[in-house]
């Protein structure tokens, strides 16, 4: 595997980061049956669903995958799930996405899942920027990173390998 200069994180170390998220989550829903893994569509989805494979390899806990839709450019329209809210309805639910960068897409997604009452709610994310313009903060997250607004972060979850990218 060839290394570039911008490569925040490999292919291992992501895997490791997925691995210590899944535990976290395991910590602190260790009296739960279920938890729902919501992942934000397209990466927070894929991270979720790995987040699930390990869960189930660690733990006697049943991961339920809930995929949520949120149009990225206007998160304010209407956001969809794979799941009804009967379905995790006074349940332990994280909220997860790939990479926080302003928050924009956490906070309606958070908002989203308000309406019903929920035992847990937590959120997931791979890489926290800390760019901020709303008061959302990650509970579980892999790397913390500083960047300046113009910088950009990829993040490539499916394939052979794994790569976090400032670009």
């Amino acid at each position: 595997m060839e290394v570039k200069d911008n490569v925040i994180l490999n292919h291992t170390e992501i895997k490791h980061k997925i691995r210590r998220i899944a535990f976290q989550i395991y910590e602190s829903n260790v009296d739960e049956q279920e938890v729902i893994l919501a992942g934000i569509d397209k990466n927070g989805y894929v991270l979720a669903k790995k987040l699930k494979t390990v869960l189930q390899s660690i733990s006697d806990i049943d991961p339920i995958l809930c995929k949520v839709s949120i149009d990225k450019k206007n998160p304010q329209s209407d956001i969809s799930t794979s799941l009804t809210e009967d379905d995790y309805k006074n349940k332990s639910l994280v909220l997860i996405d790939d990479v926080l960068n302003s928050g924009t897409t956490l906070i309606y997604g958070v908002k989203h899942f308000l309406n019903v009452p929920l035992k847990q709610f937590k959120t997931a994310v791979l890489v926290n920027r800390n760019h901020k313009k709303y008061p959302v903060k990650a509970d579980f997250k892999g790397i913390s990173l500083s960047t300046s607004l113009q910088s950009n972060v990829n993040v490539i979850l499916e394939g052979k390998t794994f790569e976090a990218i400032l670009e």
